[in-house]
């Protein structure tokens, strides 16, 4: 999968799962203070991912990520 088919399954989940505008949702959308999702949401989110991924998601990996960009960077090289 490629980081653009990566980034439109996120902004798909996110659109329809969290009730987010697509405007909303780039590449450069900040988790915390543009699309403002916390701590649960986050996880909720990946949750939804992992039917596109190959392997398990180490926790981790996700403290240093602030926008969707680093989502996408960390996914690329587990998903199918």
């Amino acid at each position: 999968m490629t980081n653009e088919e990566l980034f439109s399954k996120l902004q798909d989940i996110l659109v329809n799962e969290f009730d987010l505008e697509k405007e909303q949702v780039t590449l450069e959308a900040n988790i915390v203070d543009d699309l403002d999702l916390d701590s649960i949401d986050a996880v909720e989110l990946i949750v939804k991912m992992k039917p596109y991924l190959n392997s398990k998601i180490e926790p981790d990996a996700f403290k240093s990520v602030r926008t969707l960009q680093d989502v996408v960077q960390i996914l690329a090289p587990l998903a199918k």
